[in-house]
């Protein structure tokens, strides 16, 4: 069989470039895009010529970091390398600590085991911005100019300084007396993932499940969705029983950067649930101040409580770099994801998994309730019921996808699972909203053939209705 191999050309999607090991991804190309990626990062801040690299735990992830430092020691920048794996916001507080030119980190997040990928982060600490992200692809096609001079390369504990921020944002022995006393236990799910070690590091009495360096993160992708989480179910509902005070179930994914959770009864809690629970800590319970930022993914509760608690709102497109780019220019005190990377204005730029966990253990440390019956006390204080789902439809290939893509731009859906749509909001894919208020919402994934499908209705099963009548009617199109 005599078939050319397609080879995928370097694209930037939501957060960085992705793309299958030794296919897509090979120390060439990597080679070719440092360099150039750092010379961008120079335009914006030209006092600096450091770089900093870091790496999560997948398959050959710390040798393409070895291997990205090198190319951009022959082009004349200085490198601090990690010696060690650790999360993404940590490598982007790195880069602002040390008052660097930015970060690159070699980690595909969520993808499955077959990806790499590279991620761009600026000086102030976050995910650069299209506009950056768009210089440097148009940069690939242009012959490289070679440097007169070598930089330098040291290596750096990635944790150190990470924690070190960490630790005065969050009430820890609060929270630790919780654990130490019975009040509270904690299981974190890592998922074979750059996670690991991460809570233990600052609350030891928390046990971390999947803790192993793992390849194939366990036959899984390293997404927290609830069924690549089966450890962190299963151990829930065993110590249920067993467990006098609050049960909780943390989960993280690849890279650390997003965050899910498990209330006592081992029942799955996305963002859709946490950032509601995280906005009334922080502005109730903290007294804390500012702007909510949320993606058009985002729960129909989030804009509630922002009314309801006097903070003014602003929504944005699916991808956290936009969430990071009001960040840089307003007063905000969160800003979060439907996928689970939530960030906070008191920090980085950055959605930050471990921060956000810290932030999680300390409301219910401090309310002394389960995570659900939290998320139900805040329904009830602004009349407000409503259950959440997404699912994720593979496609043959990118063919399939622009077949989809052509259909929702020129005739979208009028009627969906017998409602009529009354809206159709397209910043970011489709946001469909019907006449009985549910919405779905249609967008393809940045990196993969994938299309997402997102819904919120006012009870679970018209959830399933709608995501049932949205994949049926996404296959019949191609």
């Amino acid at each position: 069989m005599n078939q050319k191999l397609k080879i995928n050309p370097i694209k930037f999607g939501t957060d960085g470039w992705r793309g299958i090991i030794a296919r897509d991804f090979t120390f060439e190309r990597v080679a070719t895009l440092a360099p150039i990626a750092a010379k961008v990062l120079a335009t914006q801040t030209p006092n600096s010529s450091l770089m900093i690299v870091g790496y999560d735990r997948r398959f050959l992830a710390k040798e393409f970091a070895f291997f990205a430092a090198e190319a951009l020691q022959e082009a004349g920048f200085d490198v601090l390398l990690a010696q060690d794996y650790a999360p993404t916001p940590a490598f982007s507080w790195a880069a602002k600590q040390f008052n660097a030119l930015g970060a690159l980190v070699l980690t595909a997040s969520h993808n499955p085991p077959e990806y790499l990928g590279l991620k761009v982060k600026g000086a102030f600490g976050g995910s650069v911005s299209p506009a950056i992200t768009q210089k440097i692809e148009a940069l690939l096609t242009q012959p490289a100019t070679p440097s007169t001079t070598r930089g330098s390369k040291e290596l750096f504990d990635p944790w150190e300084g990470y924690c070190q921020a960490l630790r005065p944002k969050v009430n820890l022995e609060l929270i630790a007396n919780a654990l130490t006393s019975g009040k509270l236990t904690v299981y974190a799910d890592v998922m074979h993932g750059a996670a690991a070690t991460g809570l233990t590091r600052l609350l030891p009495k928390v046990t971390e499940l999947n803790t192993s360096t793992d390849p194939y993160f366990g036959g899984k992708s390293p997404e927290p969705l609830p069924h690549n989480l089966a450890t962190l179910l299963e151990t829930i509902k065993a110590k249920r029983l067993e467990t006098t005070g609050i049960l909780t179930g943390l989960a993280f994914d690849g890279d650390g950067d997003r965050l899910a959770a498990v209330d006592g009864q081992g029942n799955f809690l996305s963002s859709q649930v946490l950032i509601p629970i995280l906005i009334h800590h922080l502005a109730k319970t903290r007294g804390w101040r500012g702007e909510v930022v949320k993606t058009v993914s985002g729960s129909d509760l989030i804009p509630l409580l922002a009314k309801a608690y006097n903070l003014s709102l602003f929504e944005t497109p699916i991808g956290y770099k936009y969430i990071a780019d009001r960040m840089l220019t307003s007063q905000v005190l969160i800003g979060g994801e439907e996928s689970g990377g939530i960030g906070y204005g008191n920090h980085i730029p950055e959605r930050d998994a471990l921060l956000s966990a810290l932030y999680v253990l300390e409301a219910i440390a401090t309310s002394e309730l389960d995570l659900s019956e939290y998320y139900a006390k805040l329904q009830g204080d602004v009349d407000f019921s409503s259950s959440y789902d997404r699912i994720d439809l593979p496609l043959k290939d990118m063919e399939a996808r622009e077949k989809v893509q052509t259909v929702l731009s020129t005739q979208p859906p009028t009627i969906i699972a017998n409602q009529k749509v009354t809206d159709c909001l397209s910043i970011d894919g489709y946001k469909l909203r019907l006449e009985d208020g549910s919405w779905l919402l249609i967008r393809f994934s940045g990196t993969e053939p994938l299309l997402r499908l997102y819904c919120e209705a006012n009870n679970q099963t018209r959830v399933q209705e709608i995501l049932t009548w949205a994949n049926d009617w996404a296959i019949s199109m191609v």
